[in-house]
């Protein structure tokens, strides 16, 4: 188990992304694959109000609602919920008023009390930083939300962020979650990292397994006929991405785990970093998701990754 930051929040160091949710995994999928991951052990879901707009036929929040009907079913305890609040078409942007709206319908979708984890999702320039703050802090004050985090934000406005915070006595942010992964390392590496470490902050990293290229499947740049994610996977199958791909294959070899579970205990090895996000469109990806949390890379197996994953202007 660990800690997320200054926290009571205990969670497996793994966080199911909640992303596929309506969208590549129905409502009867996204029950098996909740119904597996915490009968592994797995407690910590992710989600965000926008998800999944995108789809056609959808408005936003049918993951949010996914789960929601799931715990009601299911009555689980013990469990994290993530949400993250500014891209839900009828709450755009990080207005107080929005901000408490978007809350609202959260709870609403997901039929909890309060939200354990609630992030700004995109940083938000039209609004002054100053009433987003605020508007989370009485949030908390309301009792509607039990910690604030940060999604997408640079270390600059984080930075900003907890200095208002501060100022204004209201707590300050437990979690980042950035984009990062073995195939996208530097920007957080350089610059949130430091961030998180000065404020006693967790990292929960999306994009944890690239969209999939992660697990090995990708080893093509052309994903013509595949899946709605298979794009964004497939872009990394560049001579540096299938480099990184065989060291990985190499490493779960001796341990006889998966790539994928590989690619997150490295991710899990990263300072600051608790809880990698991974989602599931079937059930028996779950599996190797969870082994992951078990899975504790030696140091020159972590050294190894770090020195095929680093990053130069030729491998850019």
């Amino acid at each position: 188990m660990t800690q997320l930051g200054r926290s009571d929040l205990d969670v497996l160091p793994l966080a199911l992304g909640g992303n596929v949710f309506g969208w590549t995994a129905d409502r009867d999928t996204s029950f098996a694959i909740l119904d597996a991951f915490t009968a592994g052990g797995g407690d910590f879901i992710d989600t965000a109000d926008g998800y999944s707009h995108w789809v056609p036929g959808n408005h936003g929040g049918e993951s949010e609602r996914i789960i929601g009907e799931w715990l009601a079913a299911r009555r689980p305890s013990g469990l994290t919920i993530a949400t993250k609040v500014s891209t839900h078409p009828e709450f755009p942007g990080l207005s107080a008023a929005n901000v408490r709206a978007a809350a609202e319908a959260s709870l609403k979708r997901l039929g909890v009390d309060a939200i354990d984890l609630y992030y700004a999702h995109f940083d938000d320039a039209s609004t002054p930083l100053e009433e987003t703050v605020t508007a989370f802090g009485e949030l908390v004050s309301a009792g509607l939300v039990r910690n604030i985090a940060v999604s997408n934000y640079s270390a600059e406005r984080i930075r900003e962020w907890v200095s208002i915070s501060q100022d204004a006595g209201i707590p300050l942010p437990v979690a980042v979650q950035p984009h990062y992964n073995l195939v996208h390392r530097n920007d957080v590496e350089e610059s949130i990292i430091p961030v998180a470490e000065d404020f006693d902050m967790s990292l929960v990293p999306y994009y944890a397994l690239a969209s999939g290229f992660l697990t090995g499947k990708y080893r093509s740049t052309d994903a013509a006929g595949s899946s709605p994610r298979a794009g964004g996977a497939a872009k990394y199958a560049t001579q540096h991405g299938l480099k990184i791909i065989d060291e990985l294959e190499e490493i779960a070899g001796r341990h006889d785990a998966s790539i994928a579970s590989v690619a997150l205990a490295w991710l899990r090895a990263q300072p600051t970093v608790a809880a990698p996000i991974a989602s599931a469109s079937r059930v028996e990806q779950v599996a190797d998701l969870l082994a992951s949390t078990r899975l504790e890379l030696s140091s020159d197996e972590v050294r190894s990754l770090d020195a095929v994953s680093a990053w130069s202007p030729a491998n850019a």
